[in-house]
């Protein structure tokens, strides 16, 4: 039997990985199938035209893609996969990646993340989307 997280054991999960910490990355949700990643937009966070880096893009959804299998098949995952398509220029106030599994199995899992801006009014705006695998370790 998988082992099981909760939103509380999901955070301390993200505070133990020294890279999400060093970007001030949160989780908001955890749950069902589902997991929401966040962290607030800063200057170290931009490229050279001003906008969220794809790397901080790529990082955010292959984050938020894991934890959402967790919530279905246990924290013994690891990313296989991953795809994203850039749709816009990511610029605000907090980057939001928002995932949910698409199906899961015995040997692996496959979500779908949407990565949103929310500018200081709170609105969001859809910069990218992606899609991931995590394989599931019995071991």
């Amino acid at each position: 039997m998988p082992e099981t997280l909760d939103l509380a054991l999901a955070r301390k999960a993200l505070a133990a990985q020294p890279f999400s910490a060093l970007l001030g990355a949160r989780l908001t949700a955890f749950g069902d199938g589902e997991a929401t990643l966040e962290l607030d937009i800063r200057e170290e966070l931009l490229q050279q035209y001003g906008s969220v880096h794809g790397g901080v893009l790529a990082y955010a959804a292959d984050n938020a893609l894991a934890f959402a299998a967790a919530t279905v098949a246990g924290t013994r995952l690891i990313t296989t996969g991953l795809t994203i398509d850039y749709l816009r220029r990511a610029t605000g106030e907090v980057l939001r990646a928002h995932a949910r599994v698409v199906r899961a199995g015995r040997t692996q899992a496959v979500s779908r993340c949407d990565l949103m801006t929310l500018d200081a009014g709170g609105t969001e705006t859809l910069c990218a989307v992606a899609q991931g695998t995590v394989a599931v370790s019995r071991s």
